[in-house]
């Protein structure tokens, strides 16, 4: 398959909403939905680690893909996080997802008890096999057990399937890693991500975009924008002037509390809200954002 021309740019991910008991919250997956859109994405993300997929019963993925594709319509990608520790699982998830609706899915490597490059190049292949839309590799080792994907690796996971062509790189130091994935793979699409903290090195690395969760994603699109219509200098200072609300938006086990309470805070969801187990905030910690907020004019 040639590549489709969707999948590049920003594809913002997306939290999963819940009210207050816990439950879904469907009117605030429609609303985050057409939000997000509104920013100028050009495409979204759900069910990864952001969306809290590993907390949703079955019949509540189904319910979350459902909700999110009938708000974003039919013309808007989403690409669905399909990630399950078994291949058969993985199959069963992506399947549903192009069943529903999907444009594309997100895997991510399952956890092995010892590295097997093998075993995990026959599990992306079985998976794009299974199905008929792009899978986008995920490569984070801090989420998947340590797992090291090597450069030699990605490139035998692309060449064995053209389905395996896409790349969501989370491996620090991600732009290092993008230019030599660039070197070794020129046709494969490469998103960045980590929150976008190194979206600017990555895109001068080679990046094609970014595929991360951010509560002001209109921020990561005018980045793109600039860089890629040549006005590096333009780009470069908007990165500059918004890393600092980027690097506290990311701060490790509280990423997503954080995340959440802008989006509360934007209109995007009605509570912030996380399933249990999770890192709450603090109120100092929401003392610290308010501040940030105040000085970039984003309060």
């Amino acid at each position: 398959m040639s590549s489709p021309s969707f999948l590049r740019g920003v594809f913002n991910i997306t939290p999963t909403p819940f009210l207050e008991d816990g439950s879904l919250d469907l009117p605030s997956i429609a609303r985050l939905t057409a939000f997000t859109r509104g920013k100028g994405v050009d495409g979204m993300t759900i069910l990864g680690v952001l969306g809290e997929a590993d907390k949703l019963t079955e019949t509540e993925r189904d319910r979350v893909i459902t909700a999110t594709l009938e708000a974003a319509g039919s013309e808007f990608p989403i690409c669905v996080g399909t990630t399950h520790a078994g291949t058969d699982g993985c199959i069963a998830f992506s399947r549903r997802a192009q069943e529903l609706g999907a444009k594309a899915v997100m895997v991510a490597p399952p956890k092995l008890a010892r590295a097997n490059d093998a075993a995990l190049e026959r599990h992306y292949k079985a998976v794009a096999d299974a199905i008929d839309i792009p899978v986008v590799v995920q490569d984070f080792p801090p989420v998947v057990g340590g797992i090291l994907m090597s450069v030699e690796l990605i490139a035998r996971i692309a060449e064995a399937s053209p389905r395996c062509r896409f790349l969501k790189l989370e491996d620090e130091p991600s732009p290092m890693k993008v230019g030599q994935i660039r070197k070794a793979c020129p046709d494969l699409v490469i998103f960045g991500g980590l929150g976008g903290m190194m979206f600017l090195e990555e895109l001068r690395h080679g990046a094609d975009g970014t595929m991360t969760g951010f509560a002001y994603p209109e921020i990561l699109v005018d980045i793109h924008r600039r860089f890629t219509a040549g006005d590096i200098d333009g780009a470069t200072d908007v990165f500059y002037r918004y890393l600092p609300l980027i690097r506290f938006e990311n701060q490790p086990r509280i990423n997503l509390a954080i995340r959440k309470h802008i989006y509360q805070r934007r209109g995007a969801i009605t509570t912030a809200r996380a399933r249990a187990p999770f890192a709450p905030v603090d109120a100092e910690t929401l003392a610290d954002l308010d501040d940030i907020l105040r000085r970039l004019d984003l309060h």
